[in-house]
């Protein structure tokens, strides 16, 4: 019989050995450091193009994981031990009844509702942030955050045995409470809104040395934010959207989709082309739209005062960047109000099958506002994101959806009230004008 041989992976060059800073270009270390001392602006990853240009092909990716980790080469970490718990490539849905409700030809949801392993957008980044931080040495770790970060940073922490203390606001969704407390971390429920439990956190940090994903570990937490844009490109057949509407928290993930265009063009796997970029935020908190309304250049932090408190940050550390970023792509930032929020998440399961949280509900209502303001051209490709599950925020729509029939278990108890059901149906139907 022959044996088999075990031969060590030879490992592939690194694509990047420095931070820059946003403003400025000053360089640092690839060390835990997340703002320039000389600018104050954050810093961002800097990545050796040429090399990434010789290591990737799209057969290379497509030959790769399932996960955001086909995309390794252009992810902020130098070795080959990466945290993969199957984060990523979900669903790139050709809407129809959504599409033609609004009077779409080309609507594609980007579904990250069910990303793994705790249904949002947040499973991207704490992959790559804990991945990076273990290569830093770091053995606690924390955030943070609204609700969906707690549940990744918990769960792909207990993955990866690392300790972990997480922060949010006292406040939150039951179900994103529960969604932490799970995984066994220790939670801290802070007395106040995210800003003030991100200051918190930045004290922390300094005294405690731990690698927090959205403070010190920043500059490789948001870098998971680019395969959004990676994965549509590739989901599209290799090709660019013309329109994307995405939720706008802190604006790091509006950001990094049209920084991962960037970079698909950069190394030639796409072509080049414009892509408007529009986001949404809830009205409730929404400093990012005001800007962008008002032709400011700089946000006025507001305090945050809505259900979508996922997306709800006042002081949003990316805010100008996205609003520069829809200014030079010609698109739009747009608010929208709770009870729109509601039915955007109304609207998008009953068309689509798709449960959102209010973020999702938040940018379907956008998207619907961009519709009807004709700032959306119905023959385009438009990609909106999807970034959280609905199950995480049952109470926003508790009371606006129907109840179940209690009926006898007889058939003429249930002809009775299949009858009364219909009549309902027919008088709650409604015609819809585009």
């Amino acid at each position: 019989m022959t044996q088999a041989i075990a031969t060590e992976k030879t490992p592939t060059k690194p694509t990047f050995s420095k931070l820059v800073s946003k403003d400025g270009g000053i360089e640092y270390e690839a060390k835990a450091l997340y703002v320039c001392e000389e600018t104050f602006s954050p810093l961002e990853v800097a990545y050796d193009y040429d090399v990434i240009r010789a290591q990737v092909s799209r057969e290379s990716i497509e030959a790769g994981p399932n996960s955001i980790w086909r995309y390794r080469p252009f992810l902020p970490v130098a070795t080959d031990n990466v945290i993969d718990v199957g984060t990523g490539m979900t669903p790139l849905v050709k809407s129809q009844r959504l599409a033609r409700r609004l009077g779409l030809k080309n609507l594609y949801i980007k579904n990250d509702a069910v990303n793994m392993p705790t249904l949002s957008f947040k499973d991207r980044v704490v992959s790559v942030a804990l991945s990076r931080a273990r290569e830093l040495g770091f053995t606690t770790v924390s955030c943070a955050s609204t609700g969906n970060l707690a549940n990744s940073t918990a769960a792909i922490a207990a993955h990866a045995g690392l300790d972990c203390c997480v922060f949010i606001p006292s406040d939150l969704e039951a179900g994103k409470v529960l969604g932490t407390l799970i995984y066994n971390p220790t939670v801290m429920a802070v007395k106040g809104n995210y800003d003030q439990v991100n200051r918190l956190c930045s004290e922390v940090a300094n005294s405690y040395g731990w690698g927090f994903v959205n403070i010190n570990l920043r500059p490789y937490y948001s870098e998971g934010s680019k395969t959004l844009g990676f994965e549509v490109a590739e989901q599209l057949g290799w090709k660019l959207p013309d329109h994307i509407v995405a939720p706008i928290a802190s604006g790091s993930l509006y950001t990094k989709i049209y920084k991962g265009f960037q970079e698909f063009i950069k190394v030639g796997l796409v072509e080049d082309k414009p892509v408007r970029f529009s986001g949404a935020q809830a009205e409730g908190c929404s400093p990012v739209a005001q800007a962008f309304k008002a032709g400011r250049d700089f946000i006025t932090p507001v305090k945050p005062n809505t259900i979508a408190k996922s997306i709800a940050i006042g002081n949003p550390a990316d805010g100008m960047y996205a609003v520069e970023q829809a200014q030079k792509t010609g698109g739009t930032i747009e608010s929208a109000t709770d009870a729109e929020i509601v039915e955007g998440i109304k609207l998008l399961a009953e068309t689509e099958g798709i449960f959102t949280e209010t973020a999702g509900g938040t940018t379907i209502a956008v998207l619907k506002k961009l519709v009807e303001a004709g700032k959306i051209d119905p023959d385009e490709t438009t990609v909106v994101y999807i970034t959280g599950n609905g199950l995480k925020t049952q109470e926003a729509v508790q009371g606006c959806i129907g109840e179940p029939l209690t009926i006898d278990a007889k058939l003429d108890s249930f002809e009775r009230a299949w009858e009364r059901a219909q009549t309902l149906e027919r008088l709650d139907w409604q015609p819809v004008l585009v």
